[in-house]
């Protein structure tokens, strides 16, 4: 099953992209859905407010449990990649939180990917990826300014900016062809 944390942030925005690619999902709000969900979409939005919520509704400690066991897959766009930075520790890369600029530098950017050809990203008070030493180049689906802004791991994929404020659909679309 797919889910989209519905907890805060742009998840009516996410609903709206898989509603048109014809995917069934379920918003998440609380532990119960959470224990069928086999991909998560986080949205961006503002990480720490999202994380006291999951702490409060004792949804945390069950994603940190399903992802280590790899019984769930996450896609996180902007918030929600700082929130895969806490929730994954081994996630070979660690972010640095409005690193672009605050609202007022919010920007639309050409990115360079060899996945995703004439790919747009918007980015709005978006975190910096810093990749560790060990994390595998090839991982880097796409780059602005040589630096990475969408990045996939063993169990997830992490991106600056947010594909679900345009059109672009392709990266939920290879989330989830992900088993």
């Amino acid at each position: 099953m797919i889910g989209i944390l519905a907890l805060q942030g742009s998840f009516a925005e996410h609903s709206e992209i898989l509603r048109s690619l014809g995917v069934e999902f379920v918003l998440v709000r609380e532990k119960e859905t959470l224990k069928d969900i086999t991909h998560l979409i986080i949205p961006g939005g503002e990480s720490t407010t999202m994380m006291k919520l999951l702490r409060k509704f004792g949804m945390w400690d069950l994603l940190v449990q399903q992802i280590t066991k790899k019984k769930i897959k996450i896609l996180g766009t902007c918030a929600g990649t700082i929130l895969i930075s806490k929730l994954i520790p081994d996630c070979g890369f660690r972010v640095e939180r409005n690193a672009y600029g605050g609202q007022q530098s919010s920007f639309i950017a050409e990115l360079d990917s060899k996945e995703f050809s004439n790919l747009q990203g918007i980015f709005i008070r978006a975190p910096k990826i810093t990749l560790n030493k060990n994390f595998d180049q090839k991982n880097i689906l796409a780059s602005h300014k040589d630096t990475p802004v969408l990045i996939e791991g063993d169990n997830f994929i992490a991106m600056s900016f947010h594909p679900e404020l345009s059109e672009e659909v392709r990266i939920h679309e290879y989330f989830l062809s992900s088993s």
